[in-house]
């Protein structure tokens, strides 16, 4: 869950995983460590039809999550890093 200064300026103030409650280091309005955001939009056909979901989960709530995939996530080394 992002949570900033105020909604005009949208400056990150901090961050605090949806899962376990850890805060997330933020330091000047960036990120400094690990970080997954999610988000989706629900539309036609679903159970959740019209709604928006978002979250954001630490580096080891996203390992655990990931690791009870059955099929496993698609990996690839990138060479730049935002």
């Amino acid at each position: 869950m992002k949570i900033y200064f105020d909604d005009n300026t949208k400056e990150l103030k901090a961050i605090v995983c949806n899962k376990c409650k850890k805060e997330i280091r933020v330091k000047n309005g960036m990120i400094m460590e690990g970080c997954f955001h999610g988000s989706v939009r629900f539309g036609y056909f679903s159970r959740k039809d019209g709604t928006e979901h978002s979250f954001d989960l630490c580096e080891e709530c996203y390992d655990k999550l990931i690791e009870g995939f059955a099929i496993p996530v698609k990996e690839e080394e990138t060479t730049e890093l935002l």
